[in-house]
C-alpha cells in the first residue's frame, strides 16, 4: 500500500480537498486503484448534526455515514463508494481508545496521546485503506488521506504526531507528504503561474527538490486542476518516489477529462436555475446540489447560472418588512429557467418555498424539489388543489389537521445524531410511463441515498393520485413515497432520496438533467430519442456514443488495464 497524506498551511480552505482529489484522479488514469481518506481534527463524531453555515453541507455515503463534503469531492472525481471510516475525527478516535479501556483491553496501563491515541490513529488508517470502492472489489493500491485545518493547530497535532511515526513503520517508499500552502501574491497556490525563480526560492527553504515545488495557480475550473498535476510531472515523480509501477502511455481517462474541461471553457448557451433555500448565504451548504447542476449542464452544453434566493425573502411578511428584498427575490424566480428546492430541516422559510413551488406548478415551469423540496411539493398541491387550507409537515404543525407529511416510526426525537433514515435504499417504480424513470433508463428500480426524519402520509396518497399527483417511486415495501411526478407539466418531479450525492462529472444524475434538460427546453426531445444527447452533447467525437452513461463506461480500470 503506498500513501499520500496531503497537509495545508498558512489557512484553512486552501484547497487541499481538490488537490487531494486531483492527485488521486491522475493516479487512477493511470489503472491504479486509489481509495481515499479525510481526518478532521475536530471532536464531533460525524458531520451530522453541523450547521450548514459551520462546515458547509453533510454529505451522505451509501452506508448512511454523514459526512465531510470533501468526500464528494473524492466521490466525484474518483467515481468510488466510499463507507462512514472513511472520515476520521477526533471524536472517532477518543470514542474508539476510550471503549478500548473501558473493556480493560490495555491491561491497567495509563492511556496516554502518544502512545495510544497516535498508534489508534495509524490502525485506522492502515485498517481503512485495504477496503475496496471500487465496483470491482480490488484492494487499493494508493490510499490519498487528507488531514483537515492547518499544520500547527493544536487539535491536529496528534494526527501530525502519528504520520511522523506511521512514515518509519510503512517505510520511506510507501509514503510520501504534499503540502499545500500560500503564495501571497495569495504543492503552492496562487493566481498565476510561479516564475523559476520562486520555485528555487521555495525549494531551498523549505529543503525538498525544485521539481518537488509544485504551482497549483488558479484556472478556469475545478476539472483542470488534475490535468495541470500531470503537466507538472507529478506522476513521474510519485511514480519515482513510491515504486510505483505506472505506464507512461497515453491515459484515456485523463483524455475524457480535458475534454470535459475544454467544453466547460467554450459553452455559448446558458440555463439559469433559481436554487429556493434557507442556507442560501453560505454556497457550500449546497456543494453537491451545485455540483450535479453543473455536472448535467455540462452534459447539455450550456453554461449553468444558479440563482439564489433566500426562501424567506419570497413570503408576504417580507414584501412588509422589506419591499426591495421581496420585489428582487421574485424577479430572480421568475426569471430563472427552471426552479430547485433543496432539502433542508426546520420552519423557517418553507412557506416561500411552498410559494415558490406553487408558482412553478401554475406557470409549468421545470421543477425539482428533493427530499424537504418533495415534501413541500406535497403541502402546497394538498393546500391549492386538495382545498386541505391547512394541510403541512407534522414537523411544522403537529396540530395540523391535513398531515400530510409525518414522523417516521423509528425517528427518536430525544437523539439528534445518526437517528434519521440515512443512506442507501432502494426506490421501486410503479408505472412505466414516468419520466423519471426513462431518465434513469428505464430502471425497474434505483438504489440512492437518503437523509431524512419525516415522510409522506401513505394513508392520504389516493386523493392525491386522483387529481394526476402520482407517487410513482416507492420503497420496497409500498410504504414510503419515494419520486412524485404531476400530470401535464413539462417537469414536476419530486423525490425523497438525494440523488446529488451520487452524480459524476461525466455521468450526471438523472433528475437534475431532466431539470436542467426541461430548462434548457430539450426534455422531450431527449425522450424522444430513447435518452441519448445529440452527438455535440457527447464528451468524445471519436467515441462513438451519445450518452453519458456510456461514456462512464469507458473510465473502467479493467479496460485500461487490458488496452
Amino acid at each position: 500500500m503506498k500513501y499520500i497524506l496531503v497537509t495545508g498551511g498558512v489557512i484553512s480552505g486552501i484547497g487541499k480537498g481538490i488537490i487531494a482529489s486531483s492527485v488521486g484522479t491522475i493516479l487512477k488514469s493511470c489503472g491504479l486503484h486509489v481509495t481515499a481518506i479525510k481526518i478532521d481534527p475536530y471532536i464531533n463524531i460525524d458531520a451530522g448534526t453541523f450547521s450548514p453555515y459551520e462546515h458547509g453541507e453533510v454529505f451522505v455515503l451509501d452506508d448512511g455515514g454523514e459526512v465531510d463534503l470533501d468526500l464528494g469531492n473524492y466521490e466525484r472525481f474518483l467515481d468510488i463508494r466510499l463507507t462512514r471510516d472513511n472520515n476520521l475525527t477526533t471524536g472517532k478516535i477518543y470514542q474508539s481508545v476510550i471503549n478500548k479501556e473501558r473493556r480493560g483491553d490495555y491491561l491497567g496501563k495509563t492511556v496516554q496521546v502518544v502512545p495510544h491515541i497516535t498508534d489508534a490513529i495509524q490502525e485506522w488508517v492502515m485498517k481503512q485503506a485495504q477496503v475496496p470502492v471500487d465496483d470491482d472489489d480490488i484492494e487499493p493500491q494508493v490510499c490519498v488521506i487528507e488531514l483537515g485545518g492547518t499544520v500547527g493547530d493544536i487539535e491536529s497535532m496528534p494526527f501530525i504526531e502519528a504520520f511522523r511515526q506511521f512514515q518509519f513503520k510503512v517505510k520511506r517508499e510507501n509514503f510520501c507528504n504534499i503540502h499545500v500552502s500560500l503564495i501571497p501574491q495569495i504543492m503552492c497556490r496562487c493566481t498565476t503561474a510561479l516564475e523559476n525563480s520562486v520555485k528555487e526560492k521555495i525549494s531551498m527553504f523549505c529543503h525538498v527538490e525544485p521539481q518537488q515545488v509544485i504551482c497549483v495557480h488558479d484556472v478556469s475550473s475545478i476539472y483542470r486542476v488534475p490535468l495541470l498535476l500531470e503537466d507538472q510531472g507529478v506522476v513521474s515523480y510519485l511514480s519515482r518516489r513510491l515504486n510505483m509501477p505506472i505506464e507512461t502511455r497515453p491515459r484515456k481517462m485523463l483524455t475524457k477529462w480535458k475534454e470535459m474541461s475544454d467544453r466547460s471553457d467554450r459553452l455559448l448557451e446558458h440555463c439559469s436555475i433559481a436554487l429556493v433555500g434557507k442556507y442560501t448565504k453560505f454556497s457550500d451548504s449546497y456543494a453537491s446540489v451545485i455540483k450535479a447542476l453543473e455536472h448535467s449542464a455540462l452534459a447539455i452544453s450550456h453554461k449553468l447560472e444558479v440563482k439564489y434566493i433566500d426562501s424567506a425573502n419570497l413570503e408576504p411578511s417580507t414584501l412588509q418588512e422589506d419591499p426591495v428584498k421581496y420585489h428582487e427575490a421574485w424577479q430572480k424566480l421568475c426569471s430563472s429557467d427552471g426552479i430547485l428546492v433543496p432539502g433542508g430541516f426546520g420552519v423557517r422559510g418553507t412557506e416561500g418555498k411552498i410559494h415558490a413551488i406553487n408558482w412553478a406548478r401554475k406557470q409549468k415551469k421545470p421543477f425539482l424539489g428533493v427530499c424537504l423540496g418533495m415534501q413541500l411539493a406535497v403541502c402546497e398541491f394538498a393546500r391549492n388543489v386538495l382545498g386541505w387550507t391547512d394541510a403541512n409537515s407534522t414537523e411544522f404543525d403537529p396540530e395540523t389537521k391535513h398531515p400530510v407529511v409525518i414522523d417516521m416510526p423509528e425517528h427518536n426525537p430525544g437523539q439528534m445524531g445518526g437517528t434519521m433514515r440515512l443512506g442507501k435504499r432502494r426506490t421501486i417504480f410503479k408505472t412505466t410511463n414516468s419520466t423519471l424513470r426513462k431518465l434513469y433508463g428505464d430502471a425497474e428500480y434505483v438504489d440512492e441515498r437518503h437523509r431524512h426524519r419525516f415522510e409522506v402520509n401513505p394513508e392520504l396518497k389516493s386523493h392525491f393520485d386522483e387529481k394526476g399527483f402520482r407517487f410513482v417511486g416507492q420503497d420496497v415495501e409500498g410504504e414510503r413515497m419515494e419520486v412524485i411526478e404531476l400530470d401535464d407539466h413539462p417537469y414536476f418531479v419530486g423525490v425523497q432520496y438525494h440523488p446529488e450525492f451520487t452524480s459524476r462529472p461525466i455521468k450526471p444524475s438523472p433528475p437534475y438533467l431532466g431539470l436542467l434538460l426541461a430548462a434548457a427546453g430539450k426534455l422531450q426531445s431527449y425522450l424522444q430519442k430513447g435518452c441519448r444527447l445529440s452527438p455535440r452533447d457527447t464528451y468524445s467525437d471519436r467515441s462513438g456514443s451519445s450518452t453519458p452513461d456510456s461514456e462512464i463506461s469507458e473510465l473502467k480500470l479493467p479496460s485500461l488495464s487490458n488496452e
